[in-house]
Formats: C-alpha cells, structure tokens, sequence
C-alpha cells in the first residue's frame, strides 16, 4: 500500500509501501508467516518503535502486535508469568501490581512492547542485575516456516540464551515466560554533585547501593545522581507529592526542556550558559514508591541516542575524554548523559555477555543532527565497547563478530530457523551478514 508511512518513535526511521496486519493470536500471527513465506514476502514485527536504529523498519509486510497483549498465567509460588508479546512494559506493571508482583528491574522508560525491549538487550541500572532478557525463562516464537517453537525449561532450554536477545531475526516471539519478583518498593534519593566526586567513589556507590545512575551535563563538572534502594516493607510507601512530581517530571523534565531545545536549537551558542544554569537548577528529592513508579520514567522530548557498554574500569576514562571534547567547544549539547551499570549475564547477544558494564548514553535533540556528535563518542570509546542493539551505532557484523563469542553460533541458529530469510530487512543484513 503506497499510502501507508510508518515512522519510529524518535522520526528518524521511516518505510512506505508496505502492507500491515494485527493479529490476535499465536495461530494469526503463524497464518500470516506462513502466507508470507510462501509469496517471497519479508516479515517485520513491531511494538512501539521506541528503537532509534532501523531494527523495526519493514519492508514488505508489518506484523503490529498491539492487539497480542496481556498476562497469560501466572504461578504465585515460583513467580513466574507468561505475558503476550504485544504487552507494553507500562501496563504489564499494573499487572502484574494486581499479582502481588513486579519485575526484578526495569530501563528508564516503559512505553515499550516487552519482546521489543527484550529482542534489543533493554537493560536498566544495578550492579547486582542483569538486563531485562536475564529475567526470560521461555520463548513461544513462530518460525520461517509457519510452526510455533518453543524454548523454555522442557523445550530446547540449551536455546533459551541464544532466542531472547534474538533481535527479531529468528522468528517473530509471541509470548515470554518471565520470572518476576514479589512487589517492592525503592527508597529514591536524586542529589547534584560533581563528576570527579562521582568518579573517585564510584566503585563504592556502584556496588553499595540497588540501583545506581547519573546524569552529566555537557559543557559543566555538574551531574545529577539517581539512588534507589530496595524497601520490602510496602508500608513504607511514601512517594512524591502529586504537585511536585507533575512540576518535576512533567513541567520540568519535559514541558519546559522541550521549550528550553526549540530555543537553543536556533543559538546553540548558548547551550553552555544553559546547561549551567539547568544542572544548578536541580534540587535534592527523597521518596518511596512502587519500583516501577521510581524506575521509569515521563518521556516526551523526543530526541535520537547511542549508547555503549562499556567495561567498568573504563567508564571513568571515557567520561573524562567526553568533558574535555565539550570544554573544547567542539560541539554544542543540551542533553545530559546518562551513565548506568549492570552485571553480566550469559545471553549471547547480550551486551552483558560473560562481563558486567557501565553504560554511557548520548543524546540529541530530534530537530538537530547528531552529527559530528556521534561519530566522535564513537571514536573515543575502547575497542571492546559494545553498542545497543536499539540505538544507533555505525558496526558491521565484522566488528560485532569480534565483540560477541558466540556471534557465529547465534548466526548459525538463523541460518537454521530461516534459512530462506523471511524475517531479513537492510539492518539485520549489516549487522549479522546476508
């Protein structure tokens, strides 16, 4: 259909002339491969599009699984759940709220479909936890070939790490078997600081605390951290005073820094004058809520991002080489940069692979190029970094194969499951080879 346009969540990502269904069910979706394979059509799922590369991009048929949603069970005594592919994060934690349960960890946005974030290594922040694909316990999938697989505990589970970060290269997933964690709640303690204080007591506060994150704000020594610590005790509950967290996180945050980029978008001279007076603008906030109501986050300033993994003992290093590109001046940026960790896991296209991380995330403004801002992150960065399946990056799957051990073996699974390429599109090409 000639008229029809899908873009990404950030517009930088767009295909026409395509045709799209939204199937119910896992039989509906296996129809649809099926008639598809059969045409010599492409195959492309897709939730919110909340990735920034080209990872959701189709080219012949679109599979919108919006109407695939939903917790199909639960066991309360081992807490394990098995959701619909199409389920977004947001509405999955009321969910499974009302199950007396909640995941273990979550990312800072929640507005994606939970095989999205899965299939492109969504991680959040915590020395002690994995990304979100370390919590999958089971995958049902539809292959090439029209058949429903599955890989859980009686199904191939030696294939349960290679499928869940599978990047929709596989085989299009239609429920996840997840293991989820009795409902807490997180003491949230957000304070301004100093990046060499950060720096210098960094391993300390990484491995002291749940859930670790900072923000920098280019063209400062200014940051502004983000400490939440596990509370099992649901009295405790104690969060935000509504008219703080709509002047905070929906005023501020987003009303007014959406403002605050249209203006220096047009004299991004500026940037550096504003950015001293945004991080000073900061205050210290202490609340507790729901995990999910203190890990995620309002998100309506849209914008483009990469993000590495990168190992812990080079973090430090990296942001140091960051402040002093912008104290040179050579490029003007409004968006902080966002600084998590994590710990290692054993999915094989897992940035956590085999290795726990420290996350560096680069940001800009949608109205405004990320070039030459990117391109020079990614010449600074070591050459084990590791970039995020979601965001954008310029690696080959020459590079990745180097980054990865068990890239050849993931591959080989594809060749296996598709042989005939149903599920190819132009950036599974680059990033995994024709």
């Amino acid at each position: 259909m000639a008229d029809r346009v899908w873009r990404n969540w950030a517009g930088n990502v767009e295909a026409a002339g395509f045709d799209a269904l939204a199937p119910a069910s896992t039989e509906e979706v296996a129809h649809a491969v099926t008639l598809a394979a059969r045409t010599g059509r492409r195959v492309k799922p897709i939730g919110s599009g909340h990735s920034f590369t080209a990872i959701g991009q189709p080219v012949d048929l679109q599979l919108q699984l919006h109407r695939l949603t939903g917790v199909v069970a639960h066991d309360p005594e081992t807490g394990r759940v098995r959701v619909r592919a199409g389920s977004r994060l947001r509405d999955l934690n009321r969910e499974l709220h009302a199950l007396g349960l909640a995941f273990p960890n979550l990312g800072d946005y929640d507005g994606q479909t939970v095989s999205g974030a899965i299939a492109t290594g969504t991680h959040g922040t915590g020395a002690g936890l994995t990304g979100l694909a370390g919590f999958v316990r089971g995958v049902e999938m539809v292959l090439a070939d029209g058949s429903v697989a599955r890989f859980d505990d009686d199904h191939q589970p030696e294939l349960v790490p290679a499928v869940t970060v599978g990047l929709g290269a596989l085989g299009v997933v239609t429920e996840l078997e997840l293991q989820c964690v009795p409902t807490f709640l997180l003491r949230a303690e957000e304070a301004p600081d100093r990046l060499d204080g950060v720096l210098e007591r960094l391993d300390e506060t990484v491995y002291g605390t749940d859930h670790f994150e900072f923000y920098f704000f280019p063209h400062t020594d200014l940051v502004q951290t983000k400490t939440n610590t596990r509370v099992e005790d649901l009295g405790e509950r104690a969060p935000l005073p509504r008219w703080r967290a709509v002047l905070d996180d929906r005023l501020i945050a987003n009303t007014a820094f959406e403002g605050l980029n249209r203006v220096v978008s047009r004299a991004p001279g500026a940037i550096p004058r504003v950015n001293q007076v945004s991080a000073r603008a900061l205050s210290r906030r202490t609340y507790t809520d729901l995990s999910y109501a203190v890990l995620a986050t309002e998100r309506t300033v849209r914008f483009t991002e990469s993000e590495f993994a990168v190992r812990r003992g080079d973090v430090a290093d990296l942001l140091r080489e960051l402040r002093a590109y912008f104290r040179r001046g050579e490029q003007q940026v409004a968006f902080p940069i966002e600084v998590r960790f994590s710990g290692a896991d054993d999915r094989w296209l897992s940035t956590g692979y085999q290795r726990a991380n420290a996350y560096v995330a680069v940001h800009q403004y949608h109205r405004r190029s990320n070039q030459p801002y990117f391109q020079d992150f990614w010449a600074m960065l070591p050459g084990d970094a590791r970039p995020h399946w979601g965001k954008l990056h310029d690696l080959g799957h020459e590079e990745l194969r180097a980054l990865y051990p068990r890239f050849d073996d993931f591959v080989a699974l594809r060749d296996r499951l598709d042989p005939t390429r149903v599920f190819a599109i132009p950036y599974l090409d680059r990033v995994l080879g024709v």
